[in-house]
């Protein structure tokens, strides 16, 4: 499990290695590892998909004040598949329809309890493996590989 935030989710990320790791998890912190309030999330969130990608079958979590900015970084990995969810059931449908690989939360929009559950939801949630899940998600890798747009006819 990898996590990245910015200051805004510095605390929360803190929070969530310790429960995590208590859990069973092996937790990597990304970064930052020093609050600093005026830090840029995009690295973090960059080389928390990065090491999604380059760690198959693993998951990350990236957090933010409100989760937007945090989201797109990460999406602009190849082969991450990160979700912005503002409730459990939004991370469920990520894992269940989208086979998401990292989550963004958030951590202004929700408490701690509430962030917490969205995560742990995302965590517990597996891939269906539905046939019309596969295929749209081979759509969006086949767009990643080539740069070519589905035929819409």
């Amino acid at each position: 499990m990898y996590l990245g935030s910015d200051h805004a989710g510095f605390e929360l990320k803190r929070h969530l290695i310790e429960r995590l790791s208590a859990a069973g998890y092996d937790v990597v912190n990304v970064g930052p590892q020093i609050f600093d309030p005026d830090d840029d999330y995009p690295g973090y969130c960059l080389a928390t998909g990065a090491a999604v990608v380059a760690d198959p079958g693993s998951r990350g979590i990236v957090l933010g004040g409100s989760g937007n900015g945090e989201q797109i970084a990460a999406n602009k990995v190849p082969g991450v598949r990160a979700a912005l969810a503002w409730n459990t059931e939004v991370a469920r449908l990520a894992r269940e329809h989208n086979d998401a690989n990292v989550v963004s939360v958030g951590v202004r929009m929700h408490t701690a309890a509430e962030a917490m559950a969205i995560v742990d939801t995302f965590i517990e949630t597996g891939f269906s493996g539905g046939e019309r899940h596969e295929r749209r998600i081979g759509q969006l890798d086949a767009y990643e590989r080539t740069r070519e747009l589905p035929d819409l006819g």
